[in-house]
Order: structure tokens, then sequence, then C-alpha cells
């Protein structure tokens, strides 16, 4: 009788996953070919803290990155629009590349699909 309430009919369901077109095949020739991605949860003094960061697997290194306190499909739009805008900004096409990421609800929303 305390404890949380269930939650009922939370609305529309996200998109299907879609194939693993990288088969676990992590590498590239070149940059901006294969991105992954992913969320992490950080607590603080204040509460929690959700990053979403972008990695080129051909460099090793983070692209961009995002960082909300709500683990909303927006945190991973964000993520992709500053990676796709820095990489614009360093003179770099973007065009082809893959994005690789779990099945979770953030990456599977209409929202970022629209945004790929």
């Amino acid at each position: 009788m305390f404890g949380k309430k269930k939650r009922r009919g939370k609305g529309s369901p996200a998109p299907p996953a879609h194939d693993e077109l990288v088969r676990r095949d992590f590498t590239a020739a070149g940059p901006n070919q294969l991105w992954l991605t992913d969320l992490t949860e950080h607590r603080t003094d204040e509460g929690k803290l959700y990053l979403c960061a972008i990695k080129d697997v051909w460099s090793n290194r983070i692209v961009d990155y995002s960082i909300s306190d709500r683990m909303e499909s927006k945190i991973a739009v964000d993520a992709l629009n500053n990676a796709v805008a820095r990489r614009g900004v360093e003179g770099l096409s973007v065009a082809g590349c893959r994005l690789h990421s779990d099945r979770g609800s953030q990456f599977r929303s209409r929202k970022l699909q629209q945004a790929l």
C-alpha cells in the first residue's frame, strides 16, 4: 500500500530496434565511419545527472556529448546534433556515418530517428 504506484499505459511504444549493421566489428578505416554512443548515470549531492557521449571508433575519441538531469530522448538528440555540428566545423563530412548504440528507448525514439 505504501510503495510506488505501478505505471500503466506509458503512451505510444517506441519504434522497433533496427538491424545491427555493425555485426560486432568495431573498426573503421577513417574518421566518421562508425560512431558509438551510450548513456551513463552519475549520482551527485543534488540528484542524478545523465551523460550521453558519442565516440568515433577510428580516432577512439569522444566527438561530443550532452548532459541532462533527465534521461529522455532529447539527451541523445542533443549529443548527435553537437557531434554533427562539431565535425562540420572541423571540415569533416559525416555523410554515411553509422551510429551504434544499445537498444535503449532513448536510442530507439522517433526524435532520434528523425535527427539521424
